[in-house]
């Protein structure tokens, strides 16, 4: 067959157009941040549970937070926590490291108590709570122990609509 004739072949160009263009070797997988939700705590009276965001619109809407989650797998964590978003050019993703003081959240027992906490922005006072695993909490473990951790996680605990996990404004 010529290469005039194949390029004029509708069903061979079609089938190679619906090739996978990478392999996992090359498609730099290993840098796209990852979200956990096994520690996910709507049990607390300020947390919200996604069902209460699956009739919401806008930045506290079920819709929204998948799309986020999209956008932000897309990038690192170190990403992320790099870019500005919004008019006062807040941090994307900002980490506090140890739970806030100042909160109308509380420390759920099945977190651990090292655990570098950190939220995703997602829009006005709406936020991602969760964490992240920080060097500095596994630094006493051997190296082949230390490899075993994701830094590149985020663990999610908490939705939080209305900025309840580290108030920062007086109400």
């Amino acid at each position: 067959m010529s290469k005039k004739n194949f390029s004029n072949n509708k069903l061979s160009n079609s089938f190679v157009d619906s090739l996978p263009e990478t392999i996992i070797e090359v498609s730099k997988i290993e840098t796209k941040c990852k979200f956990n939700l096994s520690y996910f705590d709507s049990n607390q009276l300020v947390a919200q549970d996604f069902s209460d965001w699956s009739y919401n619109t806008g930045c506290s809407s079920l819709t929204n937070l998948l799309h986020k989650f999209k956008e932000y797998t897309e990038q690192s964590l170190n990403y992320w926590k790099n870019q500005r978003t919004g008019g006062g050019g807040l941090k994307v993703l900002e980490y506090y490291g140890d739970f806030p003081n100042n909160s109308d959240f509380k420390h759920p027992k099945h977190v651990p108590a090292d655990a570098h906490w950190a939220r995703f922005r997602l829009g006005n006072k709406v936020r991602l709570v969760g964490f992240v695993i920080s060097k500095s909490s596994i630094k006493n473990l051997s190296d082949d122990a230390q490899k075993k951790y994701d830094h590149n996680t985020f663990y999610v605990v908490f939705l939080d609509r209305d900025h309840k996990f580290y108030k920062t404004e007086a109400p």
